[in-house]
């Protein structure tokens, strides 16, 4: 039978996640601008630049602690299996060939190229499916029955989420006090991180989650306190395009998150061109979900210490013709 990776009965666990990640993954920048303060009338923004990475997102925080957890309880586990659309195919892929770990990634035919091709550069063997006909949970949980292989999912894990959440650790340490934190969502598991260290380390904190508004299944979870789903939404965050919350992360966001907002297509792709022309930094779309909300309900965050998740910096450079046309 297939089967989650067990983290056994604990909950994420931020601290051994911290000591497990050390000098394997970036303690990376918070870098402030005066011209996204301005723009939004904040009075200071600091964005955590998950961009920068290694694998380009955050996800390898979440993928390197879940396999190296696993080691910990099971020494002879050598091969096991996911599905992402990206950057947790690659955070994985990295993990594994760190840990000699083989990994199996079940992946959508149309996911951006490149994405595929750094999964695949890290040693990974993919397996496409066509969103269409199946969903990357079947087909994933039927692989992983017939050959008896561990899943680690993307988001909805707790030591997924402890490692997501070490990026709170660090920019709580680099920034001592924030207003307002803005986190971009898809599955949750980045934001229940976050929100789990913020309520540790800055519970003055909001913690407000950023989603397309085509894709804005946990937007509308966390309003009603009933899960809602979306199917293959049409928004060019990839990264956003997780079916639902999950069973782990729901309750977390529903506890600790302050809020959510959603934006639209031109207002993500407005915000990473800001992003690339006023910092010099190369945010994907659902990278760029965080900036976007910032600028685009400016009327909350007037006067506030802001802070900025910019989760990932994988973007797809054949997409860009498309992209400058929704400018």
């Amino acid at each position: 039978m297939s089967r989650i990776v067990d983290p056994g009965s604990h909950g994420p666990d931020l601290d051994a996640a911290s000591v497990r990640l050390a000098g394997k993954a970036h303690h990376t920048p918070v870098l402030t601008s005066r011209f996204f303060a301005a723009e939004s009338g904040a009075a200071v923004v600091h964005f955590k630049c998950e961009n920068l990475q290694r694998t380009g997102s955050f996800k390898f925080r979440g993928a390197l602690n879940a396999l190296t957890a696993l080691a910990e309880r099971d020494p002879k586990a050598r091969e096991v299996l996911t599905f992402s659309s990206g950057n947790h195919a690659q955070a994985l892929a990295l993990a594994g060939s760190l840990l000699g770990v083989a990994v199996t990634i079940v992946m959508p035919s149309d996911a951006p190229r490149a994405k595929r091709q750094a999964a695949e550069g890290y040693g990974a063997t993919i397996v496409e499916y066509d969103r269409a006909t199946t969903t990357r949970e079947e087909l994933a949980a039927r692989i992983a029955g017939e050959r008896g292989l561990p899943v680690i999912p993307p988001f909805d894990h707790a030591d997924v989420i402890a490692g997501q959440g070490t990026a709170g650790l660090e920019l709580f340490a680099d920034v001592e006090d924030l207003d307002d934190l803005l986190v971009p969502v898809g599955g949750g598991g980045l934001i229940s991180g976050i929100a789990l260290a913020a309520s540790r380390l800055c519970p003055s904190c909001r913690v407000i989650g950023v989603e397309p508004a085509n894709a804005d299944d946990a937007t509308r979870s966390f309003r009603t306190g009933t899960l809602h789903r979306v199917h293959n939404p049409d928004t060019i965050a990839d990264g956003a395009r997780s079916p639902s919350l999950g069973e782990h992360t729901f309750p977390i966001v529903r506890s600790l998150v302050h809020d959510m907002i959603t934006v639209g297509e031109q207002q993500i792709v407005h915000a990473m061109f800001l992003l690339m022309e006023r910092m010099k930094l190369v945010a994907e779309p659902t990278g760029a979900l965080a900036a976007a909300g910032l600028l685009a309900h400016r009327d909350r965050f007037a006067g506030r210490r802001v802070g900025v998740i910019l989760s990932g910096g994988n973007m797809d450079l054949e997409a860009l013709p498309a992209l400058l046309a929704l400018r």
